[in-house]
């Protein structure tokens, strides 16, 4: 027997590298029976003669990638008696093994729950799902904004968004020198709270709906005279009174835009939407029910009423008033049980689920138990409908259809939260939720709709998300109502590397 090694019954907790430089010759080295629990990469560098290693019965749950690099020579390993974590970060081990061939003794697994006390041995590389995704930070642009709409058109994606601060909807270009994106105002208002995309025959429409203030009106004051209206006041004593006639310029109402040619082109005012009807929109949402497409608007003031527009050619035109006197907050398209549905959200009253008769959206059933839902968000999986519910002051909620009733199967702790939103992202689904006092979260989707912890992002005071893609490349718009708006890359990440 050659030049051994022998370290066993000790206290020896780590390796560092290049711990057996100069030992070319050394042929067995045992390392046994000790408190070992880490091995630098290189530790065993300089050991070109070595024919036999034994690491048995330590307390490594894993080994560095490319420890055994440069042992041409070794013929037999020895790793029994070991806790192994049998998860991405030992996968190269097994790959290493099936190209070297050398007769190992592996022992078996610790961990996960799952693996517990099954033989590494068993394993193949292909048993570890080591690509993971990550939300990284790519570009803060300079303006904050209130929602995110994505759309697509011609093959080319977009984000379009509202920009109440700056009074304009802009619209998200990528730009091909600097590899960035730049938003260049499109459309002039006052304070759109809403801009919202459709493409339709191969243009653009843009829906823009903001928000405009009262009327010109009467005042009455008792005592002596005064007038301080910046824009008009006209005063008329009237029995020791004092009428105050106040003419105020109103901003243009909601409005509809449409983009006839390509990326650049100028949109042009087409239509103003409501005629005076919407007095205070906070959501727009639309969906194609057969050859017609749908617009809903929510109107969230003490005497609005929500409706819904249908697409006439040249504009769109009321086609239903939904519940009065609600302060409705938000309305989403869906499709249950195959036939098209609506649910509409509000402060004052319990989520209403609408169901399609052919002519218009009748009320069908509510949502029990989530009271002051600020908005619901819908995806499918697996045949399933799920609704992601939004609560400022309460808990956020998954909830499934069960065929007649919307039923809760997960919630989220979500205070200071108005954001709760499901989308994919290429080709991988997450959920997000965004908050104004605490980090976002990133949820991804398990296979039964449950979700799973992933990150955190740094979204200031978020109130939309919208994904965008450039080719092979995937990215996140956030909307930001405190701050810049931000924009994040997916990148893909081999934890087995």
């Amino acid at each position: 027997m050659g030049p051994m090694g022998l370290i066993s019954t000790g206290r020896l907790g780590t390796i560092g590298d290049g711990a057996f430089s100069g030992l070319m010759l050394l042929e067995y080295l045992f390392i046994e029976d000790n408190d070992l629990g880490s091995i630098a990469p290189t530790a065993l560098r300089g050991l070109r003669g070595l024919l036999y290693l034994s690491l048995a019965n330590n307390h490594l749950q894993t080994l560095p990638k490319g420890l055994f690099q440069g042992l041409e020579t070794l013929n037999q390993l020895d790793l029994r008696g070991n806790p192994f974590q049998c998860s991405c970060p030992i996968r190269w081990l097994l790959t290493w093994l099936d190209r070297a061939s050398v007769p190992t003794e592996l022992g078996v697994c610790q961990s996960p729950p799952q693996l517990r006390g099954t033989p590494v041995g068993q394993l193949q590389p292909r048993d570890f799902q080591c690509l993971r995704t990550e939300l990284r930070p790519f570009q803060s642009l300079p303006f904050s904004s209130l929602s995110a709409e994505p759309f697509a058109l011609g093959g080319q994606g977009g984000v379009v968004l509202a920009q109440p601060h700056s009074g304009a909807c802009a619209l998200l270009e990528w730009d091909q020198l600097e590899g960035r994106f730049r938003a260049p105002a499109v459309i002039n208002g006052t304070s759109p709270i809403a801009c919202h995309p459709i493409p339709l025959s191969g243009s653009l429409l843009l829906i823009m709906a903001q928000l405009s203030p009262p009327s010109s009106s009467v005042w009455l004051r008792s005592g002596g005279p005064g007038c301080t209206s910046p824009i008009a006041c006209h005063p008329i004593p009237l029995s020791g009174s004092l009428l105050l006639i106040m003419a105020q310029l109103s901003p243009p109402s909601s409005s509809v835009w449409l983009r006839s040619g390509g990326p650049g082109s100028p949109f042009t005012l087409i239509q103003t939407l409501g005629s005076g009807l919407l007095r205070r929109p906070h959501s727009v949402s639309s969906a194609r029910l057969g050859p017609h497409w749908y617009l809903g608007v929510t109107d969230s003031s003490k005497g609005g009423t929500s409706a819904i527009y249908r697409w006439g050619g040249r504009g769109f035109y009321r086609h239903q008033s939904l519940r009065p006197w609600h302060r409705d907050t938000h309305m989403e398209f869906l499709e249950l049980g195959g036939s098209p549905a609506l649910v509409l959200c509000s402060g004052a009253r319990r989520p209403l689920v609408y169901r399609w008769s052919g002519a218009g959206f009748v009320p069908h059933t509510d949502i029990p138990h989530v009271p002051d839902v600020y908005a619901a968000k819908h995806f499918r999986m697996r045949g399933n409908v799920f609704l992601c519910l939004s609560r400022f002051l309460g808990d956020a909620k998954v909830m499934r259809w069960e065929g007649s009733m919307f039923r809760e199967v997960q919630h989220v702790p979500a205070r200071g939260s108005l954001v709760f939103q499901p989308l994919s992202i290429g080709g991988h689904r997450y959920v997000l939720l965004g908050n104004d006092y605490a980090p976002s979260r990133v949820y991804r989707l398990g296979p039964g709709g449950q979700l799973e912890p992933m990150q955190e992002l740094l979204a200031p005071s978020p109130r939309s998300f919208a994904p965008i893609s450039m080719g092979h490349r995937h990215f996140l718009v956030a909307s930001s109502f405190k701050g810049a708006t931000q924009i994040y890359r997916q990148v893909t990440i081999d934890m087995g590397a």
